[in-house]
């Protein structure tokens, strides 16, 4: 079985290349999906429908056309790694969460561990909490292959 893992959350640092590279090393059966990473272009998604002019309904225009991506990613994957960083507050990760525990879908958090009280609902729901992309590898590691 090949296993399709969404990257979700945290733009701003290497962790999606670092899980990614740790899976193809250890020749894990994986594929991987994502939201798109690119800030610009995920803010402007929606504008190929007619820019707005309010700044509110820009952003509730593209996060619709974005939600398209992220709606069917999050549905069709086997399990999420949603990652919280420390620079910003990724309240998309943390819809992205809760939607997985709503539909069922298995997530894995990955965070640091000064953010565990604001996450601790999120926390709640995941099956586990990784703190480094390499712990992340290593439960892909066990649950693909039961090694």
């Amino acid at each position: 079985m090949i296993w399709t893992v969404y990257l979700s959350g945290e733009i701003h640092s290497d962790w999606r290349n670092r899980v990614q590279a740790g899976a193809e090393a250890a020749g894990l059966p994986v594929e991987f999906t994502a939201p798109v990473t690119h800030h610009e272009a995920s803010d402007a998604a929606g504008d190929v429908l007619g820019k707005p002019e309010v700044p509110f309904w820009r952003d509730h225009q593209s996060a619709k056309v974005n939600g398209i991506r992220t709606k069917t990613l999050l549905e069709q994957c086997d399990v999420a790694v949603i990652r919280f960083g420390d620079k910003y507050k990724q309240w998309n990760a943390a819809f992205d969460a809760g939607y997985c525990a709503a539909i069922g879908t298995p997530y894995i958090t990955l965070h640091d561990d000064d953010i565990i009280h604001p996450l601790k609902e999120v926390d709640a729901a995941a099956m586990a909490w990784a703190q480094t992309p390499e712990q992340v590898v290593e439960v892909l590691k066990y649950v693909t292959s039961a090694k």
